[in-house]
């Protein structure tokens, strides 16, 4: 083995936990957090040679750490359409999303008329934003706005009633009620 490579090894060995806790406490979601542990120590093996100040490897790698945590929070997230993803052909899984599937109707009932139907003619009728704006007589960003809202605060109300499991295409596997909704 190379002494480059025993060297990374040591380098992981002995900031593998620290910078761990570090992502970890910055990114809410676990397996989000062990994506970006693997892009920091990626792009600190990729990026060993420019190093000019060996003294400051540690302050050099949490600054890697800290744009990795940042890059993940500007990437676009993807809405996830629960109405599709939530009809399964295993009946047992239909068992354990049932009760999401029913909040998930009462969340969206008990949201203010203009969220409510914001959220019900884009996301579940496909009614594109502008024309929205169009019938609604306000503006394009006026529309945009209802629409985050409604998915923020429905979203706000499921995470705060049930811990939901996505597969890595961000498809809903199951969901467990908190005991407090």
């Amino acid at each position: 083995m190379e002494p480059v490579a025993e060297t990374f090894e040591t380098l992981w060995s002995r900031a593998h936990g620290p910078l761990c806790r570090f992502v970890f406490s910055r990114v809410s979601n676990a397996e989000d957090a062990e994506d970006i542990l693997q892009e920091v120590f990626l792009s600190i093996y990729r990026q060993r040679d420019t190093l000019r100040d060996p003294n400051r490897l540690e302050s050099w790698m949490y600054q890697v750490a800290r744009n990795r945590i940042i890059d993940h929070y500007r990437r676009p997230r993807r809405w996830v359409d629960l109405s599709e993803t939530l009809v399964s052909e295993d009946a047992q899984e239909e068992d354990t999303l049932e009760p999401l599937k029913r909040s998930l109707q009462e969340m969206i009932v008990d949201l203010p008329e203009p969220y409510r139907q914001a959220l019900r003619l884009v996301d579940f009728e496909g009614m594109p934003q502008q024309d929205l704006a169009h019938q609604t007589g306000i503006g394009l960003s006026g529309v945009k706005s209802r629409v985050q809202r409604a998915r923020s605060k429905v979203k706000e109300a499921l995470l705060k009633c049930f811990d939901i499991d996505f597969d890595s295409r961000g498809q809903v596997m199951g969901a467990r009620q908190h005991c407090c909704c």
